[in-house]
C-alpha cells in the first residue's frame, strides 16, 4: 500500500469515530471563562440536536460561573466527521458583564477535538503506563473529597499525560483518564499519518490548529464568522443554541474540505 493511500484511509477511518472534546479558556480572564462555558454548552446542545451521546469527563468552573477547562466524550453517527473542524482558537468580541464603561473586549478560548480509537486500531502496552493516585484538589467542584480518588496516567514512551478527578470513585476516574489518554495517543498517530497529505491545505483534517483563530463571535454586530471559508452568519443568539445554524456552518466546512481534497487529487494526476 502506498504512503498516500495509507494517509487517505487513516483520515476516513476517524470519520466514523467518537471523540473527546476539550475546551480551555484563553486570553481575557473571567470573560474568556464565561465564553468558554457558553461554547461548551453550545456543543452539548449540538450533541443533543444530532442525537449523540454526551458525557462530561472534567469540569473546572470559575468563581463567577465561567469555565476554566472542561472535557467531554461525544459519541454517535459520524460524530468526529462533523466536529473535526471545530478545533482551534475561537474569539469573542462583546461588552463583558464585568465591564462598567461599556467597552468592547476581545477574548479567546481553544477547542480540541480528539478522535476516540476503537479497541481494534490502538493497542497500549500496560508496561508503558505509570498510574498515580492523589487527593482531588482545586476547583473540582462538588466531587472533591479527602480520599485518593484523583488519577494521573503517564504514557512513558511519548510523555502524554491524562488526569481525572471528576468522580468520587478512583475506578471511574481511572476509566475516564484512560479514555482521554487513548484519544490523545490516537490523535497523535492520526496527525502523523495525515499531516503529509493535508499540510498545505487551508483546513487541516486531523489537526487542532490551535495557533490561529478559526472563528470570531461578534456580539455587537450579531455576527459569527468562520475565517477559513470567509463565511458569516447573522443570528448569533440562534447560532449559540447549537442547532441548525451551527450545523449549516459545519456542513459548509465539510463541503469546502471535500472540494479542496478533490482539487488536490486532480492536481496530483496532472
Amino acid at each position: 500500500m502506498s504512503e498516500r493511500n495509507s494517509s487517505i484511509e487513516a483520515s476516513e477511518e476517524t470519520d466514523e469515530n467518537d471523540l473527546i472534546l476539550e475546551v480551555t479558556a484563553g486570553v481575557g480572564g473571567q470573560e474568556a471563562m464565561l465564553f468558554t462555558s457558553e461554547i461548551f454548552d453550545m456543543y452539548q446542545q449540538y450533541a443533543a440536536f444530532k442525537r449523540w451521546h454526551f458525557e462530561t469527563l472534567e469540569y473546572f468552573p470559575s468563581e463567577i460561573g465561567g469555565l476554566r477547562h472542561a472535557s467531554a466524550s461525544i459519541g454517535g453517527s459520524e460524530a468526529y466527521k462533523h466536529m473535526k473542524f471545530e478545533g482551534g482558537v475561537h474569539r469573542v468580541q462583546r461588552v463583558p458583564k464585568t465591564e462598567k464603561q461599556g467597552r468592547i473586549h476581545t477574548s479567546t478560548m481553544t477547542v480540541a477535538i480528539l478522535p476516540q480509537p476503537t479497541e481494534i486500531n490502538l493497542v497500549i502496552n500496560p508496561k508503558d503506563l505509570r498510574i498515580d493516585t492523589k487527593r482531588a484538589s482545586g476547583a473540582g467542584g462538588q466531587h472533591v473529597n479527602t480520599t485518593d480518588s484523583a488519577v494521573r496516567i503517564v504514557h512513558l514512551p511519548t510523555g502524554v499525560v491524562s488526569e481525572c478527578q471528576q468522580e468520587r470513585s478512583q475506578l471511574k476516574n481511572r476509566e475516564m483518564a484512560m479514555k482521554k489518554l487513548r484519544a490523545k495517543l490516537y490523535s497523535l498517530r492520526v496527525e502523523e499519518e495525515t499531516s503529509k497529505r493535508y499540510n498545505a491545505r487551508k483546513i487541516q483534517i486531523g489537526t487542532k490548529g490551535r495557533s490561529e483563530k478559526i472563528r470570531t463571535y461578534n456580539f455587537p454586530q450579531n455576527r459569527v464568522t468562520d475565517h477559513r471559508i470567509n463565511k458569516s452568519l447573522h443570528d448569533l443568539e440562534t447560532f449559540m443554541q447549537g442547532e441548525y445554524l451551527l450545523d449549516e456552518l459545519v456542513q459548509s466546512l465539510k463541503d469546502y474540505a471535500n472540494y479542496e481534497s478533490l482539487v488536490e487529487i486532480i492536481s496530483n494526476k496532472v
